[in-house]
């Protein structure tokens, strides 16, 4: 067979007679090397066919009417493979079969069209395996993608296949200069674009991945976190509004547990368990990574929760807006010139509370419940080099004496 003509197969599929003695009839395109087969949804008697001459025989109403459905789908299948040669657009026979079943052809699917069906089917999987604010982030992309395609090309869509690496970065640079992003937001929209992307790859709807040149910028930030004296300072202060103690009590109870904000607001008594060295651990899923988090409970985070033994909660019940703003109120009154947030005391946590003790990397990972090391590792190497820089400051001194 000549792979680059078109070929139309009707066969059987004698494997799934019924009870009246008929099998399905399936279609077969092959071209280009390459098949696409599928059910018509019709059925025949396997006595009835011959192969050969690809009709149904003895002539009859039925073997008759059989044989007018054949030559109208492959009339339509000649139909829609002359459509596409007029195009002028390479093609398979999936891509035939497409047009012959009225879709467009695989590569002319749009960017817009193709992530929009991707979050529809992504969108199942919330309270599965992902969570809504996971999906949220992928959505939040897609209307950037719309914004853009309409600024820069004046038009509503893309074709999947016109996606290249000039596409990428024109519309990292959108990003930056029209929705005035951070880098490292931009970079979390880009490496969440890059997995639809690596999707339609694998599907064969792009012939190379735009993505392969471009290297995300890196983005070196400053960990923001109490000191020694900072936490000391903070856990000595006596405040005359409830509110603002509740607050500093449970910014204080993270610093020693190192709990983001939705652990610590879903921190239930089901939580806390005895070990194996007869100490208390809070054992429970990390929600940003669906990670198992192990932490032993230090002395003053179990002080914490002893204080507040006769609530409903372990801990008092707070909006994580509401949370932030009272911690930015609670450093100016106190004096400390640092902008808090809640994610400041796992920062605390990490740094302060282990790594200037000496608690390796590897244990700091655990405890953090990171994914991997390496994000550790990025997150606190400038924490670590100040930590060798005073142990040979230390050594040093040691060795002029």
């Amino acid at each position: 067979m000549n792979n680059n003509k078109l070929s139309i197969l009707f066969l059987l599929q004698k494997a799934r007679i019924n009870k009246q003695g008929k099998c399905p009839i399936r279609c077969r395109i092959s071209f280009l090397s390459n098949r696409y087969e599928f059910s018509i949804g019709l059925f025949i008697n396997p006595k009835h066919w011959h192969s050969k001459l690809q009709i149904a025989k003895p002539p009859n109403d039925e073997n008759t009417f059989i044989n007018t459905e054949l030559s109208l789908i492959k009339n339509k299948i000649n139909q829609a493979f002359l459509l596409l040669q007029v195009q002028e657009n390479t093609f398979t026979a999936d891509d035939i079969f497409n047009q012959y079943k009225g879709k467009p052809a695989k590569k002319n699917i749009g960017i817009v069209s193709y992530y929009n069906d991707y979050l529809n089917k992504y969108r199942k999987l919330i309270g599965i395996e992902i969570r809504q604010s996971t999906w949220n982030k992928f959505s939040y992309i897609l209307n950037d993608l719309k914004d853009f395609i309409r600024a820069k090309y004046q038009k509503n869509e893309m074709l999947l296949k016109d996606l290249d690496y000039h596409f990428i970065v024109e519309f990292e640079y959108y990003l930056k200069t029209v929705k005035i992003q951070k880098q490292v937001t931009i970079n979390k929209a880009l490496q969440r674009f890059k997995k639809v992307v690596k999707i339609a790859l694998i599907e064969k709807l792009i012939d190379s991945n735009p993505f392969v040149e471009h290297k995300p910028k890196r983005v070196i930030t400053n960990v923001v976190y109490l000191s020694t004296e900072e936490l000391d300072k903070l856990e000595k202060h006596t405040f005359s509004q409830i509110r603002l103690e509740q607050v500093r009590d449970m910014f204080i109870f993270c610093c020693y547990t190192g709990l983001a904000y939705n652990e610590m607001a879903k921190l239930e008594s089901k939580h806390i368990e005895i070990g194996f060295d007869d100490m208390k651990w809070i054992k429970m899923i990390r929600d940003k990574t669906n990670k198992t988090i192990s932490i032993p409970m230090l002395p003053k985070a179990l002080s914490i929760l002893e204080k507040y033994q006769d609530y409903q909660n372990l801990l008092p019940v707070i909006s994580n807006q509401k949370f932030n703003s009272y911690i930015k109120e609670i450093a100016e009154i106190i004096g400390i010139e640092k902008n808090l947030s809640h994610h400041t005391a796992r920062k605390t946590f990490a740094t302060t509370v282990l790594l200037y003790n000496d608690v390796p990397m590897e244990i700091v990972s655990e405890l953090l419940g990171h994914s991997k090391i390496s994000t550790t590792q990025e997150h606190y190497a400038k924490v670590v080099q100040k930590k060798v820089s005073e142990h040979i400051s230390n050594l040093g001194r040691k060795l002029e004496k």
